[in-house]
Formats: C-alpha cells, sequence, structure tokens
C-alpha cells in the first residue's frame, strides 16, 4: 500500500564525479544532503577520469549513505522509496550508484525508481518554490546546454540543444587555454569579473528562429585569436579573455532564452545544471526579466552542481503515479530526456 504522507525517498547520484545522497521528504523538503567531491583527485589531469571516479564511487558510498541516515535521525525502517540516477553520465559511475539502489530496494523491499539526471537539475528549482506551469527550463552543463518546455510535471519538450560542445564543456577547454586549474568554470567566472569584452569574439546564433547552441566555433575562436597573438608577440590580458569569451556565451544564452519565453507564452523560467552557477549568467538574467511578469527562479549555488536532493525531488512525482523501476534498472549513459518523460 502506497503512503500518502510524509513521504521520505532516500536519493542516490553518481553520474560523474560526485558521490551523493539525501533523503527528500514529499518532494520539497530536503532532510538530509551529502556530498562527497572527487575535484582534488581529477585535478591533476585536467578533467574527470571516468575509472577513477567510479573507484572512489565504490569507496565513497556506504558512508555517504550512512552519514545522510545519520543527518536525518533516520533508519532504512522510515524510508518508503529509493530512487537513484539512471542516466546519462558516465557509465561505470552509473553503475555503482544504480547496483547500490537495487540492492537497498530488494534487501528492504522498498519500491525502486530510477531518475534522468536532467530531469533532477531541473526539479532542484521545485526545492524552491513550486513550478509554474507551462514553464522554460535553460538547462547549462558540461555535458548539456538545452531548452525545455514543461507544460505539466514529468513531461518534457526539448526546443533547443547544443549541435556540438555543451556550455561547460566550452568553458572548460577554454579554461586550457587560459591555464588555470580543474575545474575551470569558475576559475573563467573569476577572471572575467576582472577583465573587459575588448576581443569582438562571434556570437553563434545559427539559422534565425533556431533555439539551438553551437560553441565550438567560439571555442575554436578563442584558441585561434590567443594563438596569433603569441605568434606576434601581442600579449592578451587573461582576464579579458575570459570576460570576452564569458560575454558572448552569456549573450547567447540570455537571449534565446528571452525569445522561447515569449514564443511559448510561459509564466515561469528556471535555470538548471552547474553553469547555472555562472555569477554573469545569473546576472544578466535577472536584468533580462526584471520588467516582465514572468517568475524567474534561479537555485542555490549547492543546488546547481550535482547532488542527490533533485533526484529526491524527481522521484516524488513517480512515487505518486507509482512508476517505479523494476529490479532489472540498468545503467543508461545516453537516456533521452524526453522519451525518459513518456515512461
Amino acid at each position: 500500500m502506497i503512503k500518502t504522507d510524509q513521504i521520505n525517498i532516500l536519493a542516490i547520484e553518481t553520474s560523474c564525479d560526485e558521490t551523493a545522497a539525501a533523503i527528500i521528504q514529499d518532494g520539497h523538503t530536503i532532510v538530509s544532503e551529502v556530498v562527497a567531491t572527487q575535484i582534488d583527485s581529477h585535478k591533476r589531469f585536467g578533467g574527470v577520469v571516468p575509472e577513477i571516479a567510479s573507484r572512489h564511487h565504490v569507496e565513497q558510498m556506504t558512508q555517504v549513505l550512512e552519514e545522510a541516515l545519520t543527518k536525518a535521525s533516520l533508519t532504512m525502517a522510515d524510508i518508503d522509496a529509493v530512487a537513484v540516477t539512471e542516466g546519462p553520465g558516465l557509465v561505470g559511475a552509473l553503475l555503482v550508484g544504480v547496483a547500490t539502489a537495487k540492492a537497498l530496494a530488494f534487501s528492504h523491499q522498498l519500491p525502486l525508481i530510477g531518475v534522468h539526471h536532467i530531469a533532477g537539475h531541473i526539479y532542484a528549482n521545485q526545492l524552491i518554490e513550486p513550478f509554474q506551469f507551462p514553464l522554460l527550463c535553460l538547462v547549462v552543463s558540461g555535458g548539456h546546454t538545452e531548452l525545455v518546455i514543461m507544460k505539466e510535471h514529468g513531461v518534457y519538450e526539448v526546443i533547443g540543444e547544443t549541435r556540438d560542445d555543451a556550455c561547460g564543456e566550452a568553458y572548460d577547454k577554454v579554461a586550457r587555454v587560459l591555464d588555470v586549474p580543474y575545474p575551470g568554470g569558475p576559475h573563467v567566472d573569476k577572471l572575467a569579473k576582472l577583465g573587459s569584452d575588448t576581443l569582438n569574439l562571434p556570437r553563434i546564433y545559427l539559422e534565425e528562429g533556431s533555439y539551438d547552441f553551437s560553441f565550438s566555433g567560439l571555442k575554436s575562436a578563442v584558441i585561434n585569436t590567443v594563438h596569433n597573438a603569441k605568434q606576434k608577440g601581442i600579449e592578451l590580458k587573461k582576464e579579458d579573455i575570459a570576460c570576452s569569451f564569458q560575454e558572448s556565451v552569456v549573450e547567447v544564452l540570455v537571449d534565446k532564452t528571452y525569445r522561447a519565453s515569449v514564443e511559448y507564452g510561459v509564466k515561469q523560467v528556471i535555470i538548471a545544471g552547474g553553469v547555472a552557477a555562472n555569477s554573469r549568467l545569473r546576472e544578466a538574467l535577472r536584468a533580462k526579466f526584471s520588467d516582465k511578469e514572468v517568475n524567474l527562479s534561479i537555485p542555490p549555488l549547492a543546488l546547481c552542481t550535482d547532488n542527490a536532493a533533485m533526484i529526491g525531488a524527481v522521484a516524488f512525482n513517480d512515487y505518486q503515479k507509482q512508476a517505479f523501476s523494476g529490479l532489472d534498472l540498468n545503467a543508461n549513459p545516453g537516456l533521452d530526456l524526453e522519451q525518459y518523460g513518456k515512461r
């Protein structure tokens, strides 16, 4: 029998390099949350090494789960369902989380709920305030850049996506050009605040009316500009390179988000993903929507990066619909958001 009051969902997230567990009550209250980061292990490589990430998940999983339960002053007897990221992500990393969730669900006879990672980022906003449909979400992360329309809970329509590099991926590649530490995005953001938009880098809008994105050309423009300057003996300020790059990215993201919000007549605009922590993007979105009746929702920094609370927020809707996964649930690194919503 499915409970209808005070539903506690134990959620697990291991899609990349964060081992995370959280307990979410009724889909919107964070009872406890624990995130074990691996940044120091990957920093020397300049990016995430999948095998290292998987091994760290195995090492940290039990401790993270125990800490989440202890912080909540709960035991597994108080848990009503187990949720886990099934994809997309690094397959080895996903497998650790999925295997753990299946073992917990089987051993404690609890419902199992597989969750899409990007749906999780979107639902991180619901941990702050209720959704207002129809809504538009700008998803910006290391692996994804999308504009998603939602007309109701759990149904996703992707109206725009990147045709090459994701926004966060472009940030990381430019960070390498600037020789700043991993993860590069926050460092580029900090440098940009100290510089000026002097390089006249391209704004990639693609064909008229398109909501798709492209950052490969901009990344190449930055690399070529830096190389050409070195060959001519011209010294460019890192701060100006970072600022010029960031202004190009933010201008396109904000403009396409605004145009889509008008065309689709949405009531709410939300932002999700790791790049949602970027200070310039948050500032520009607030300025663009300041005099509009659309409700702009920007999550706090802790809910922009990978976490398990967002996975529990999504899972609550599936719990209410009794849309549970079987014990044959498997990691799905290429899980499609729209198809996930149709299950």
